[in-house]
């Protein structure tokens, strides 16, 4: 007879659903409303569980809100940071990777747009745990932008002596901005706007700009 640590545990198996299920749903509540409006009895509520289940799991709200803030990040990834990496290492990549968050955002992977640019706004004045939790995020984020640039630089894929804290900060903000307008205007269009910004920054920072595969665009534009 198998001892009954060989058995998977079900009451593990159904935890880990359960959580996962509720922090599928508390990313969705808080792009759209805050992290501050996430509550063990709403999601109760909205996912079908036990108040007393969620809190089980997760022990406080601010124990919720760093998980959701979490699992938020793990979906960034998987819709903007991995698929990039597929893009060669340097320029090519931060052209994915721009090309990649203005799909993520216009696709409402998260309901309220990009989760990090709401949460941001929200606790950009606070203190504590949750606010110091989506700075790092926001701070790994930028680094990341930063990391891909200086390598296209020092590769030569850039024009040496390239400012690659302005250039992140750039391209960034014409990101951000984007999301901002289609949710405030309901405009998609802003989205290209965005794109054809992005590459005319990215051609004049690009060492041979007629090579970029994005340069048939540019010259598309022009005609």
């Amino acid at each position: 007879m198998a001892e009954s640590g060989d058995r998977p545990d079900g009451r593990v198996e159904r935890g880990n659903r359960t959580r996962a299920a509720v922090l599928s749903r508390a990313v969705q509540i808080a792009s759209t409303d805050g992290l501050a409006e996430l509550s063990l009895g709403r999601l109760a509520s909205e996912v079908g569980v036990s108040k007393s289940g969620i809190f089980t799991l997760f022990g406080s709200k601010q124990s919720l809100q760093l998980a959701t803030i979490e699992a938020a990040r793990a979906v960034f990834v998987e819709h903007v940071v991995g698929p990039a990496r597929e893009a060669p290492d340097g320029l090519d990549r931060l052209h994915a990777l721009c090309s990649l968050w203005l799909d993520y955002s216009r696709a409402r992977v998260f309901a309220g747009g990009c989760f990090f640019s709401a949460v941001t706004a929200e606790f950009d004045s606070r203190t504590g745990p949750v606010r110091a939790a989506v700075v790092d995020s926001y701070a790994a984020w930028s680094r990341h932008v930063r990391s891909i640039a200086a390598r296209a630089v020092d590769s030569g894929d850039m024009v040496e002596g390239t400012d690659v804290d302005q250039l992140e900060f750039e391209l960034t903000s014409l990101l951000e901005m984007a999301n901002t307008l289609s949710l405030l205007h309901g405009d998609d269009a802003v989205y290209e706007r965005a794109l054809v910004a992005v590459e005319d920054r990215l051609g004049r920072a690009a060492s041979q700009p007629e090579r970029r595969p994005w340069a048939h665009r540019a010259a598309a534009r022009q005609r």
